[in-house]
């Protein structure tokens, strides 16, 4: 099968609601597959964008919204507290047999959570990142965002929220995960 070429959007904003829309298009993958056991490659992927996904996020776009709201923290620790929840309900998923109608419930929980989390973003941040900053901050931003992405975890770790945390806890946790999903997939 030929590989095809994506481009992404070289502008923050347009990255992250490209992945946005990917990851839904993701959860429609595993919830709609013909065979419960079709489920596994495609929830594999999904787990692992919103694993880098939350956590460039965290590492990059929130704080700089922070330091663009001026002291009006509601938002960011609005979205970071959805992002801990997420990451709570899809730690649970990971241990529930796929094939299962109770993997199906929780995993339609999660997307219900994900999308509404991702349309607040889009509604509440990412206007004040355009308004806010020029075309090339956005651009930078954009690179800065699929550097993080590069070395995230690629699970879930709720309770590592946190630029710092991210910072400090997430290139460690990330090689464990890294590791752990080669063996996975050596084993099956």
């Amino acid at each position: 099968m030929a590989e095809m070429i994506v481009q992404t959007p070289e502008e923050v904003v347009a990255f992250l609601k490209a992945q946005h829309d990917l990851i839904e298009d993701m959860f429609d993958q595993v919830l709609l597959a013909s065979d419960p056991k079709a489920r596994e490659k495609p929830f594999i992927a999904l787990r692992q964008l919103l694993a880098v996904h939350e956590t460039a996020e965290e590492m990059i776009v929130h704080p700089r919204v922070r330091r663009e709201l001026d002291g009006d923290d509601s938002i960011v620790d609005a979205r970071l507290q959805e992002e801990h929840d997420a990451k709570e309900l899809l730690s649970g998923i990971e241990a529930l047999d796929i094939t299962s109608q109770q993997f199906v419930d929780e995993l339609t929980k999660l997307r219900d959570a994900v999308l509404e989390h991702a349309k607040h973003e889009e509604n509440e941040e990412f206007p004040k990142l355009q308004q806010e900053l020029d075309a090339n901050e956005l651009k930078q931003l954009a690179t800065a965002v699929k550097a993080a992405e590069a070395i995230a975890p690629t699970r879930p770790h709720p309770g590592v929220e946190s630029a710092k945390l991210n910072f400090a806890v997430g290139p460690f946790a990330s090689m464990l995960d890294r590791a752990r999903d080669v063996i996975k997939q050596a084993i099956g």
